[in-house]
C-alpha cells in the first residue's frame, strides 16, 4: 500500500494528487493508494481519499505502508522516516500557489541530500522516483533529542 500525505495546512496541493492519480491510471502504481488530502479537494475512483486522520489512524497507516509519498512538511517526513519507511517528498511551491514561500523546497532538499528520502521537485520526476524505490535504501534517521536533553541537563546541573 502507498500512503499519500498532504498534511493539515489550509492550502491545497492537487498537483501531487493528480500526478499520483495519473501514475495509477498508467499502471506505474499498482498497489492500493490511500491519500490523506487535508484541505485539498480531490475526487478519484483510483485511490481512497480521506480529509484528515486521527493520530492513531495516521500511525497505523504509516506502519502498514510500503512507501509514502508526502508533501514537504517536516512533521510528515520525520514521522515516516522515523518509522523506517521509504519516502518520496514533493514540496509545495510558492510559484504554484501552494504555499506562502518555498521553505518546503529547502526541507525536502535537506532530507534528500542527506539520503533519508527521495525528493521530487518536478512532478515529471515522480514516475522515475517510484520506479527506483525498490533499490532505494534510505539512511536510518537518528534523533539527537536525547543528546540535546543531556547537554541541557548537564548545563543546569553544573550551575
Amino acid at each position: 500500500m502507498i500512503l499519500v500525505l498532504l498534511g493539515t495546512q489550509p492550502l491545497g496541493f492537487p498537483r501531487l494528487l493528480a500526478a499520483v492519480d495519473e501514475l495509477i491510471g498508467k499502471g506505474v502504481i499498482s498497489d492500493p493508494v490511500i491519500a490523506q488530502c487535508g484541505h485539498t479537494k480531490y475526487a478519484s475512483d483510483r485511490m481512497r481519499t480521506l480529509d484528515f486522520l486521527p493520530n492513531e489512524e495516521f500511525r497505523r497507516l504509516v506502519g502498514r505502508a510500503d512507501a509514502v509519498v508526502t508533501h514537504g512538511g517536516v512533521g510528515s517526513i520525520l514521522n515516516c522516516v522515523k518509522a523506517g519507511k521509504k519516502v518520496i517528498a514533493a514540496p509545495r511551491m510558492k510559484r504554484c500557489g501552494e504555499h506562502v514561500n518555498d521553505h518546503q523546497v529547502q526541507i525536502v532538499r535537506a532530507f534528500h541530500d542527506k539520503g533519508y528520502i527521495k525528493g521530487v521537485f518536478d512532478m515529471r520526476d515522480l514516475e522515475p522516483a517510484l520506479s527506483g524505490l525498490a533499490d532505494f535504501v534510505p539512511k536510518p534517521y537518528v534523533s539527537n533529542t536525547e543528546r540535546v536533553m543531556k547537554i541541557v541537563a548537564d548545563f543546569i546541573d553544573a550551575r
